[in-house]
């Protein structure tokens, strides 16, 4: 049947229990007419229905929210209609729709309670007795009443025995297993008619009431219903299985409430899984907003905590450490600062009435949102409805009922004359969206002024709709805006199928390991999309909605086995990819409209126009006589013994045969009843992912100790289940390729998804420390804990309870030992904190807590940090209440431990997200002893340059060997520029190493020296360009305990003297050579073979210690003939001395061919440029910059072909040279030719200067 159950609550009768409900009711600080009590299930027809249990604890709660309630006669008394849903804990879901109204008090024995309780409430709060007003204020649609402050307040502190009459509220609500809204609130309205109306209805009201209950069967898809109410005819459709699934609220509401920009934003937080809080003081506006959302993520759903009415005595769930979406009513007198929420971080609160919405930190954009929101209001003001919304909903609501953009044209009140076109840009000039859009239409040639108002079609002329014209546009706007929302998602995922990875193994063993396997090639996916997509799509495929759908895919193999949703999504996918046949369209920014509107439109109109079947009209029941009567304005006792079961042969339905479904739809509508098949699916999905352990929706029915213990103990374990999942997923994901080959996991694209992945892990922090909170102070639970403890130790620290000797006898040491060594930085959880604090850029506690939790995974503390704020175990208790995550010892342990694993991982996210802030960094020069560096007396100076800038030349005061400097974050550190001013007596410096140390995260980089920098020594350079690699954090230890390590053990300082002692060089063969040569462009090729965010230094791997700088010098060196006593020779000499030989041939005009010309003159301007630069970098800085240019501009293949057959070749290098040997050059040229294909960038550093 289309109503499965009816029921009616009211208050307990007698006096006794009245008092007793009394003493349960809520704020006693209010006056008992304010007050709420307990309200009960007085009746319901059937009793049972075998495969829909009654829930009544559920249904009594949702029927009445804040429970029972008083009014009197000065009160307003108009019936509330408001929806509602119970999802049971396997996700399936029951509808129930209420009518709540008032009537009066007959029992004496009430009254006389209620005159008791208010003289108990004045002599408590000292109120004088006031007697009560004649002219009482009017009520206004809220249920509250206008007029001044000190007339309510008279209203609400009198309640007179005499004078006043009590009524008190009741209502009557409909049960059913699908949503047909509308036409359950005319069959509630209806009922309360015929018991209101001075002229009572032709039959009893139980003909009625068993009429909807037996007689009005469900429609099957794609079908349409008329049935018979108490005073007129009432007409419900249903989609069929190839349209969007059924959805009977009204969208134009929600967008007037809220307007298209709050509504878009609200639908991105609801995709991202965001906690969603609404609030209202209109019960209906939270289920209709709540209902909206969800139903525009087609084909998505929403797999978390659904409870668009959140009944009084649930309130604590809020505390909820999960993604939700609640409706919390308001009182309509507190504002949004005087509500406590126990988690505010990622919280988006939507404050339904005052048309306001708070977002979350960091949400991405919808993609394509302004086009998006520009498609969506060229609708809404078709219809009549401005795109900001009204702000004045309930005026305005009644007027627009029947106005469309063409009605609005001839409207002189809107200052348009008769026959003019409306001006739509009117509407929207006030809204910043908007005016965005405007700018944009602009560009593309579209006008927002000619707006084109669609015409009513010539078919809709021609068919006679069967139910009213404002209906019919109710259900014409409803499918356009979800049309254009579907349409969104059929562009986004077109070619979604191409990347689900199918399980090889059987569907048994796929669900026992369904959390180790991936079931979505996302990095695959997002490198398809168009950039300005990836910040919302990395975040939306990591979600539980997404992974669901996925899953469903994988398991509907073929059509009928496939969920009707999936079903219907998958064959809109299929008829975009025929109409745009992979065009490239499909995977580039550009906004396609939607298009499936008009034929969306003609099925609901030909389902209306033709209705496919008429319900038995009511009739008399077999009721004795006398029975069915029943008193003006009060709901009656019905007669169960006629409603309790349903007629026994189907004599009613057998008149109307030729009118009855084809059997197959009766064989569906029969299986549709079952909702079997989808829930169970879900339910096995669900299960799959182990989410029974997280918990989906609150148990309405029992609310004992135990039961929320329970529920408590289950986000425990929810909580720690994601953080395992999380932190696996974050380890893998970070393994990037060596996880891809072990079978893991995916090849990933750019920072994009790591940016998510940790800001996902902050989300989960915020949750664990927002579960049971005693007192919410600020937005983020963890900075506000963060900022207890700095508080505490604080304290201690002044009260000299708090030990420091741990900094002295660092100070000692170091007074002790004089050698230049970096002094190791203090781990502590503090000075990470103030780092943060010292950051002006991030304004919020939100914003500060993120950055600490990124911070300390960049220095790999934060498992120890949170330990450490852990341990202070009595914050912790006066913080939180026993049930909460973070006093749970044995999880807490496994908490920490699963964040450790994030030690085994270099992250740089601080640095790679807070790119200006300023960071102080920490120098060490290590100069050598040995060879009389104290003695030195130039000025130095030293240029540090990294991926995100440079420092520009810092001068270093003479003698000073470690300085701190702060400049903006250089991001990782790559070179670093180190010189002097030749001035002295002295200018001549042996530099071993330079240390830079970021002084906030902590990562130091060794930059490798052991060259002279003075003229006359080594080369002749006074300023060498050094290559740095970050040291690992046990690298650093040995680094300090070695102190100045001795010349033999610098790697760097062993290949840099051959220079001044070629015959004590390392002798390698020819072999070794090519080797290494081999090894340097592998390196390079691979460089660039790895994702974007994978690749390392490519500085690093030209002039590294194993780069392709140091093994070209190799080559280069092997077999150079020894020069003269006392003379040192350098590479660079002799590719000078081969730069004249050409330069001389060229202009004799013996050049052999063109070809080699080219070559020829390329090299030498190349060698002239180097040698012309005002830099002195020695000719080994020369030598290693003319191979990083010609990296770049793909020219070292030519060179070494040309110095290959240059007659100065002959005459430096011995006969067993590799240069001189014809095949290995040549196998040298083929290994060097494979860079051609790759784009080489050069860091500044290592061409300043030069302009070529």
């Amino acid at each position: 049947a289309l109503c499965q159950y009816i029921q009616a609550s009211k208050t307990r009768d007698g006096a006794s229990r009245f008092i007793s409900s009394a003493t349960e009711g809520e704020n006693f600080e209010q006056t008992p007419l304010r007050r709420t009590f307990k309200s009960k299930v007085l009746a319901r027809y059937p009793e049972n229905v075998e495969w829909n249990p009654f829930d009544q604890d559920a249904v009594g709660m949702l029927c009445m929210p804040k429970g029972l309630a008083f009014k009197t006669q000065a009160d307003c008394r108009e019936p509330q209609f408001h929806s509602f849903i119970i999802t049971r804990e396997d996700g399936s879901r029951t509808f129930g729709f209420s009518l709540t109204f008032f009537e009066e008090v007959t029992s004496k024995q009430i009254c006389s309670a209620m005159q008791t309780l208010y003289h108990m409430h004045n002599a408590e709060y000292d109120i004088l007795d006031v007697p009560p007003s004649n002219d009482r204020e009017s009520c206004s649609s809220t249920g509250d009443c206008n007029g001044t402050t000190a007339s309510k307040l008279q209203r609400f502190n009198s309640y007179d025995i005499s004078r006043d009459t009590l009524y008190v509220s009741k209502c009557i609500c409909l049960i059913t297993p699908m949503s047909f809204m509308k036409a359950c609130k005319k069959v509630l309205e209806q009922l309360h008619q015929a018991v209101t109306s001075p002229q009572p209805p032709p039959l009893p009201l139980e003909s009625y009431i068993y009429n909807i209950l037996y007689e009005v069967p469900l429609p099957p898809a794609g079908r349409s219903l008329k049935f018979s109410g108490v005073y007129g005819p009432i007409i419900c459709q249903r989609p069929s299985t190839s349209e969007l699934p059924l959805f009977d609220f009204p969208v134009k509401e929600v967008f007037e409430l809220l307007g298209v920009e709050n509504v878009v934003q609200l639908f991105t937080c609801a995709l991202l899984e965001f906690q969603i809080l609404l609030y209202s003081q209109h019960y209906q506006r939270l289920m209709t907003v709540a209902e909206t959302i969800t139903a525009l993520m087609f084909p998505f759903q929403w797999q978390h905590v659904y409870v668009p009415i959140l009944p009084a005595s649930l309130l604590h769930f809020l505390d909820a450490p999960v993604p939700y979406l609640m409706g919390l009513h308001s009182n309509g007198l507190d504002d949004r600062s005087k509500l406590e929420l126990p988690q505010e971080a990622n919280l988006c609160f939507v404050d339904i009435d005052n048309h306001f919405i708070e977002l979350p930190e960091d949400l991405p954009q919808f993609p394509n949102k302004l086009e998006f929101v520009q498609e969506i209001s060229e609708i809404l003001m078709a219809f009549g409805i401005p795109p900001e919304g009204n702000l004045h909903c309930s005026e305005s609501a009644s007027k627009m009922k029947s106005l469309r953009a063409c009605d609005l044209v001839s409207d002189k009140r809107n200052g348009n004359i008769a026959g003019s076109p409306l001006n739509s840009y009117e509407l929207l000039k006030e809204n910043e969206t908007i005016a965005r859009l405007q700018a944009l239409v602009k560009r593309t040639g579209v006008s927002l002024e000619k707006l084109e108002v669609r015409e009513e079609t010539s078919s809709k002329k021609d068919l006679k709709i069967q139910c009213d014209e404002e209906e019919f546009k109710i259900y014409q706007l409803n499918i356009q805006i979800r049309e254009v929302f579907a349409n969104r998602f059929t562009q986004m995922f077109a070619d979604y199928e191409v990347f689900v990875i199918q399980p090889s193994q059987d569907k048994e063993s796929w669900f026992t390991n369904r959390e180790q396997m991936q079931n979505f090639d996302k990095a695959s996916f997002l490198s398809d999309q168009p950039e300005p997509y990836l910040p919302f799509l990395s975040r939306f495929l990591e979600t539980q909605m997404f992974a669901s759908f996925i899953d469903n895919k994988i398991m509907c193999h073929d059509e009928d086995d496939k969920d009707p949703v999936l079903r219907v999504f998958d064959s809109r996918v299929d008829k975009i990819r025929l109409l745009n046949v992979r065009t490239p369209t499909l995977r580039t920014s550009m906004y396609q409209k939607c298009t499936t509107i008009d034929e969306a439109e003609k099925s609901i109109e030909l389902r209306l126009a033709k209705i496919d079947h008429t319900a038995v009209h009511p009739h008399l029941l077999d009721m004795k006589i006398g029975q069915g009567k029943y008193e003006l304005g009060f709901f009656p006792k019905l007669q169960s013994d006629v409603l309790s079961t349903g007629p026994a042969s189907n004599k009613w339905t057998k008149r109307n045969a030729p009118a009855q479904w084809r059997r197959k739809d009766r064989q569906k509508q029969h299986t549709e009843h079952l909702r079997l098949d989808n829930d169970q699916r879900e339910k096995y999905i669900q299960e799959a992912r182990n989410l029974g352990s997280t918990i989906r929706q609150p148990k309405l029915s029992n609310l004992s100790p135990s039961v929320i213990a329970q529920t408590n103990w289950k986000f425990v374990e929810g909580l720690l289940k994601e953080c395992r999942n999380k932190t696996k997923r974050m380890l893998v994901e970070k393994m990037g390729r060596e996880a891809v080959e072990l079978g893991h996991g995916e090849v990933n694209i750019t920072g994009v998804e790591e940016n998510t992945l940790i800001a996902s892990l902050c989300d989960l922090l915020e949750r664990i420390w927002s579960h049971g909170l005693q007192v919410k102070q600020g937005k983020s639970a963890l900075w506000s804990h963060l900022l207890h403890y700095l508080e505490n130790r604080q304290r201690k620290t002044a009260s000299g309870s708090f030990s420091t000797s741990g900094i002295l006898l660092d100070s000692e040491r170091r007074k002790s030992d004089t050698s230049p060594v970096m002094s190791p930085l203090r781990i502590s959880l503090i000075q990470d904190m103030r780092h943060i604090q010292n950051i002006s850029e991030i304004k919020t506690d939100v914003g500060k807590a993120r950055a600490w939790v990124r911070l300390s995974m960049e220095k790999k503390l934060l498992s120890r940090h949170l330990k450490q704020l852990l341990s202070d175990h009595e914050l912790t208790k006066k913080l939180y209440k026993r049930y909460a995550f973070l006093r749970c010892d044995d999880e807490k342990e496994q908490f920490l431990y699963h964040l450790l694993s994030f030690n085994a991982v270099d992250y740089f996210c601080f640095t790679n997200v807070f790119t200006t802030i300023l960071i102080p960094y920490h120098i060490l020069i290590v100069p050598s002893k040995k060879l009389g560096g104290s003695m030195f007396t130039a000025n130095p100076w030293i240029c540090i340059s990294g991926e995100l800038g440079e420092t520009g030349v810092l001068q270093i005061p003479r003698n000073i060997l470690e300085m701190t400097f702060e400049c903006q974050n250089l991001g990782k550190l790559t070179t670093v520029q180190i010189g002097h001013d030749n001035s002295g007596l002295y200018a001549k410096w042996l530099v071993e190493y330079v240390m830079v140390r970021n002084e906030i995260t902590g990562h130091t980089y060794k930059f490798p020296c052991g060259r002279w920098l003075g003229k006359g020594m080594d080369d002749g350079s006074l300023e060498r360009i050094l290559v740095g690699e970050l040291l690992t954090s046990h690298t650093e230890a040995d680094e300090r305990q070695c102190r100045t390590p001795p010349l033999q053990q610098s790697p760097s300082m062993i290949r840099r003297f051959v220079t001044i002692s070629p015959n004590n060089k390392p002798k390698l063969n020819t072999g070794q050579i090519q080797e290494a040569i081999g090894e340097a462009v592998n390196g390079i090729v691979k460089h660039f073979h790895k994702p974007e965010k994978e690749r390392g230094s490519l500085t690093l791997l030209l002039c590294g210690e194993s780069g392709l700088v140091s093994a070209l010098e190799q080559v280069f060196q092997h077999g150079f003939k020894s020069p003269r006593l006392f003379k040192n020779v350098f590479i660079w000499d002799f590719l000078e001395k081969a730069q004249t030989y050409y330069e001389t041939l060229e202009q004799s005009e013996m050049v052999p061919e063109e070809n080699w010309q080219t070559r020829a003159r390329n090299f030498c301007r190349f060698i002239t440029a180097i040698n012309n630069t005002p830099r002195n970098i020695g000719k080994d800085g020369k030598f290693q910059m003319l191979v990083c240019l010609g990296a770049r501009d793909h020219l070292l293949h030519h060179w070494i072909a040309l110095l290959a057959d240059c007659p100065i070749t002959a005459q430096m290098y011995e006969d067993i040279a590799l240069i001189k040997d014809h095949t290995l050059v040549n196998s040298l040229i083929r290994v060097l030719q494979t860079l051609q294909e790759f784009n080489i960038t050069l860091e500044a550093s290592l061409v300043k200067g030069i302009d070529i």
